[in-house]
């Protein structure tokens, strides 16, 4: 992939504002900083657009909750085709996290997360997005 350099010109106040984005987050210039922004909001588009994206879904809960893990396993097996790996952890004594790697279509993987977020005893949940491409 080859770069190309080009000049932008910004109001002082949007400068401050990359410049404090690009330290806040330990980019070490500005062009790392617009490349993260610039791919971020390509993901979003994607995403919005329900293109062929990437992501995980982390989930948080306690597996003494009745039948929760039953759940999870039966919901994940429904959607078999779009899960690529799950790797669960013990967090504490009772509290597990499990991650849960997934690529598809962006509709298909929010429905996905949207259903076992909802299963009875998950304490947090989110699906994280990214390029497939």
């Amino acid at each position: 992939m080859s770069v190309t350099r080009f000049g932008v010109s910004l109001e002082k106040e949007l400068l401050e504002a990359l410049d404090n984005y690009a330290e806040e987050n330990s980019f070490t210039n500005r062009s790392q900083a617009i490349r993260h922004l610039i791919n971020n909001n390509i993901v979003l588009s994607k995403w919005q657009c329900n293109n062929l994206v990437a992501g995980s879904i982390t989930l948080v809960f306690d597996h003494h909750k009745r039948d929760l893990l039953n759940q999870l396993t039966d919901v994940q097996h429904e959607y078999h085709s779009v899960i690529l790996s799950s790797q669960h952890f013990h967090l504490e004594k009772d509290m597990c996290m499990e991650i849960i790697a997934v690529k598809g279509k962006a509709s298909v993987l929010t429905e996905l997360s949207d259903k076992l977020i909802a299963v009875k005893g998950i304490r947090h949940g989110k699906l994280t997005m990214s390029r497939a491409d």
